[in-house]
């Protein structure tokens, strides 16, 4: 059962100074095994709690037979020093809740991850399972002799035995059961020693780890990672003033992550995608720079200091986030990452604020009930508009006195627990500035407010709806979109009359400081749609397409009005961030909002200008239009020449592959799985045989697809190609199955695997009934009542979508 708010409330005050021992055993391919010492203090002796421990079999606590229901196991009439010993069976896991396994197809190499996180723990290990309950973990591990096992403590040891190796790691500083892990298999692996003088001899271990059928890809990329790692942790150790907490730090490129990363502590892993196959994009490049920034900021932010429910859970995720594109750019020298934000990233928040699932940034405690409801709110609420927000912080505030409430809020709660009143005190401390009455315009409301241009004569006038206050860059430019002048501009209640730039084309928030959205007036306007790609300023540009691409969502233009803009002025765009992060908003705004009998023009004009991307010949922006080229062009010749050549890339001919399916020749489908045998190489090919555009093969991957056999990588491979671009028809039988085979299947599986589901909803090009159609099947699943929270969110922003396509 989930974990209740009233409960764990009782459980922080009851308990304290919890330290676990556990012995793991990996050995078996069928099941792994747990033996667990946990000892803890007991503030009130005579009373009762519970540990969690979900999924296990034969276990025993103290020696007996447990009491063990709902994966709960009681503990009763409590000493005030404590000492209980749990010994179990736990099964391994394809979804990526608990102690995942993965068969590498292109060795058979078996790798063993426990992907934790909320509520996730207890699937693993038995735990005090929420964030205000932290513990040393003192760990040993048992496993095949020939893999290497990385955890969050440092291995201290390495012995052999005749069922496997067993391995030793120091016991860690204490921290929330969330962020244990430990990953196990053939890694191959890229170690140093980064000088760091606090530390004992003035280094800590280093590495970056891999499955071994990647090993060319940790090779080709190695010493960027390095490079990336290094100037991160260097940039943070000298911002931060609590040391940094754990005794090594390494990074896992592993399988079957339900995130893009998370940030356990001394033991960051990544999605093993993020380790690209074929070159990465520049989009791709910026994207891994920005992660490996975020997750390391979590290394204070999150793991030494960390919010007592997860109603805070914005403290750490937008935090992170934030400090994750500016640490690229100011550490790593991914200087244009703010341009990718401005484009990719404050999209999503923009998106997530206008649905009905919209909160405020930082909740009301009394809202997140249970686990399963904070789980939902991990949105990008919580991660692009927290971090675009924080950035606004940042700009109000100024750089000294923001980083002197950040340290001031780390120093004082290192290895403990804080809330958002913490951080205002914190920050209060570092300013004069009224953070306490701006925490509550931004922090505590949802929505997002529209900066306005409109004209009094010739002179621009900047006015707000909204109810927040913003500091923001105003720019003037002549009718050619070429700069002329900005200023610094505090913009609340009242308007504010620009004369300088009277008679002058006016953008503001052109240093994207702020998380608004532009209405420029009339004359602004159709000197932007004239000249936009004449604007010098990648980052005003960014910001630019993305109001265009919000005109267009708000149905202020139509989606060929936005195509015709790309048509003109994607096509001289040299910056690479802005032109994937353009064909990106493209395809979705053609998926999302585009008429069935629209879709192939749109396409055609896009595959266009990525076709004139790639004759152009510009390596930055090659690999990211290949792709698209390959994805979306009808030109069957040119996609078969392709896979004719050896030295295309593996990524540019999977989408090939995939697009001559979608187009009906699924004859290469199998001879490229039999060329690329990889993990990426097994999802690809999954995607190709779904995008087959016959009955029996839409039927056989349905089957699939709700079968409950997939994993949950395979799920979303099989999931993303289904719904084909043009084949509203052909699946137009399964869009209501999509409902209730979907429920069935949620109701049988955990979390992660219900966000998957609902990740899985038809987005496609659908006529306004049959979207109708679609509607009427969700309200009425949603209607019944037990729908798993997990999925009624992500139904719910699937309705809101849909609504606002309607």
């Amino acid at each position: 059962m989930p974990l209740m708010l009233p409960e764990a409330r009782e459980r922080a005050t009851l308990l304290s100074d919890v330290h676990t021992v556990l012995h793991l055993d990996l050995t078996s391919p069928d099941d792994f095994g747990v033996e667990a010492t946990l000892t803890f203090r007991c503030d009130e002796p005579g009373a009762s709690t519970f540990l969690e421990l979900n999924g296990g079999t034969d276990v025993t606590l103290d020696g007996r037979p447990a009491t063990y229901d709902a994966g709960r196991i009681p503990l009763t009439d409590l000493a005030e020093h404590n000492e209980v010993r749990v010994t179990a069976r736990m099964p391994y896991v394809t979804d990526g809740d608990g102690m995942t396994v993965t068969v590498d197809p292109a060795d058979g190499e078996r790798y063993v991850c426990a992907h934790t996180s909320m509520d996730i723990t207890q699937k693993v290990i038995p735990c005090f399972d929420q964030p205000d309950i932290k513990s040393t973990f003192s760990l040993t591990v048992t496993a095949p002799s020939h893999w290497t096992v990385l955890a969050n403590g440092q291995l201290e040891d390495r012995t052999s035995g005749t069922d496997g190796d067993t391995w030793t790691f120091g016991t860690t500083p204490p921290f929330s059961s969330y962020l244990f892990t430990l990953v196990g298999g053939p890694w191959v692996s890229v170690t140093w020693d980064e000088p760091y003088a606090p530390a004992p001899g003035g280094t800590l271990p280093f590495g970056w780890h891999a499955r071994a059928s990647q090993g060319r890809e940790l090779e080709r990329d190695a010493e960027e990672l390095k490079r990336i790692t290094s100037t991160c942790f260097q940039h943070y150790t000298t911002i931060f003033e609590p040391e940094y907490p754990y005794a090594d730090y390494q990074q896992v490129f592993a399988p079957g992550l339900n995130w893009g990363a998370m940030e356990f502590p001394g033991c960051v892993v990544f999605r093993d995608q993020a380790l690209t196959q074929g070159a990465p994009t520049e989009l791709e490049r910026e994207w891994l720079a920005s992660t490996i920034a975020h997750e390391m900021a979590h290394m204070w932010f999150g793991d030494l200091v960390t919010m007592k429910w997860w109603e805070d859970s914005w403290l750490n995720e937008s935090f992170a986030d934030f400090m994750g594109f500016d640490v690229a750019g100011i550490a790593a020298g991914y200087t244009d990452a703010w341009t990718s934000a401005a484009i990719t990233r404050k999209p999503t928040g923009y998106r997530a604020d206008r649905r009905r699932s919209s909160h405020p940034i930082a909740e009301d405690t009394d809202k997140i009930v249970d686990v399963d409801t904070a789980f939902a709110n991990f949105d990008m609420i919580t991660y692009a508009k927290g971090n675009a927000t924080l950035a606004q912080l940042g700009h109000w505030l100024g750089e000294q006195d923001f980083l002197a409430g950040v340290n001031r809020h780390l120093t004082t709660h290192a290895f403990g627990n804080a809330d958002l009143a913490d951080f205002l005190d914190s920050l209060d401390a570092a300013t004069e500035l009224d953070v306490r009455s701006w925490a509550q315009a931004w922090l505590r409301t949802t929505g997002f407010d529209t900066l306005v241009v409109t004209r009094d004569g010739d002179v621009p006038v900047l006015t707000r709806e909204g109810s927040r206050p913003h500091r923001l860059t105003v720019s003037a430019y002549d009718d050619a979109m070429r700069l002329v002048a900005s200023r610094d501009v505090q913009l609340g209640a009242e308007p504010v009359r620009l004369d300088e730039f009277a008679g002058r084309v006016v953008v503001p928030n052109s240093g994207d400081e702020t998380f608004a959205v532009i209405r420029p007036d009339e004359q602004s306007w159709a000197a932007i749609t004239a000249g936009l790609s004449s604007v010098e300023s990648q980052l005003t540009r960014a910001m630019l397409w993305w109001t265009a691409v919000d005109l267009c969502e708000s149905q202020v233009i139509p989606v060929a009005d936005l195509v015709a803009l790309a048509d003109q002025h994607l096509r001289p765009e040299t910056h690479p961030l802005v032109f994937e992060g353009v064909m990106r908003a493209l395809q979705l705004v053609t998926r999302r909002y585009a008429e069935p009998d629209e879709v192939a023009g749109h396409l055609a004009v896009i595959a266009d200008i990525a076709r004139g991307a790639v004759d152009a010949g510009d390596p930055a922006l090659a690999p990211g239009a290949s792709r698209v080229l390959a994805r979306l062009s009808a030109d069957a010749g040119l996609l078969t020449r392709w896979l004719g050549q050896d030295e295309v890339d593996q990524s540019v001919r999977w989408a090939a592959v995939q697009r001559l399916a979608e187009l009906g020749d699924a004859s290469h489908i199998d001879t490229e799985e039999a060329r690329d045998r990889s993990v990426s190489g097994h999802h690809a090919a999954l995607a190709a045989r779904a995008l087959v555009p016959t009955a029996e093969s839409k039927a056989d991957m349905w089957g699939r697809l709700m079968g409950g056999e997939l994993g949950n990588h395979e799920f979303d491979a099989v999931g993303e190609g289904f719904w084909g671009w043009e084949q509203a028809d052909l699946v137009h039988p399964y869009l209501t199955r999509y409902v209730t085979d979907g429920l069935d299947l949620a109701r049988r599986s955990g979390q992660g695997m219900a966000d998957v589901i609902g990740d899985a909803f038809p987005r496609l090009p659908l006529t306004p009934a049959v979207r109708r159609e679609l509607r009427a099947a969700v309200v009425e699943a949603l209607a019944g009542g037990d729908v798993p929270t997990v999925l009624a969110r992500a139904w719910n922003d699937g309705l809101d979508d849909l609504d606002r396509t309607l």
